[in-house]
């Protein structure tokens, strides 16, 4: 029997959090450790970029806050979506509202204000990759 016939665990899916609030990054990764996602961090979302064009398989999920020095996060999720059209995204912001991605060229899958609970983001998280479904 060939290895192709072997049916691969999945790996779970790969999510990119970018926040250049170092607490706040650490929140978020808290907040999703338990539901056994590979997670990596950026402080930089110039970095995030960087990383997120090189990376083989593309992240499934980009989490990013909105207000960052050097691009905001509807910025990054727009130059993301550029190379993985399909690329869900949360955006999160403590500054702004929802409204800021209405005049935005590019869909966001769901915003959330700062504060937030650590399980509602778990759980957006969840729905917006599809793995809500009943067991």
């Amino acid at each position: 029997m060939s290895p192709t016939n072997q049916t691969a665990p999945k790996k779970p899916p790969l999510i990119y959090l970018v926040d250049d609030q170092p607490l706040l990054l650490d929140l978020a990764e808290m907040s999703l450790l338990s539901g056994g996602y590979r997670l990596k961090k950026f402080l930089d979302p110039e970095e995030a970029l960087e990383s997120f064009l090189e990376a083989r398989p593309k992240p499934a999920l980009l989490i990013t806050d909105y207000a960052m020095g050097k691009m905001n996060g509807l910025e990054l999720v727009e130059r993301c979506k550029a190379v993985k059209p399909d690329l869900k995204s949360i955006l999160v912001s403590g500054t702004a509202g929802a409204e800021i991605m209405m005049d935005s060229d590019v869909k966001v899958d769901r915003f959330v204000g700062k504060p937030y609970q650590p399980t509602s983001l778990a759980e957006m998280v969840r729905r917006v990759l599809g793995l809500d479904a009943a067991a």
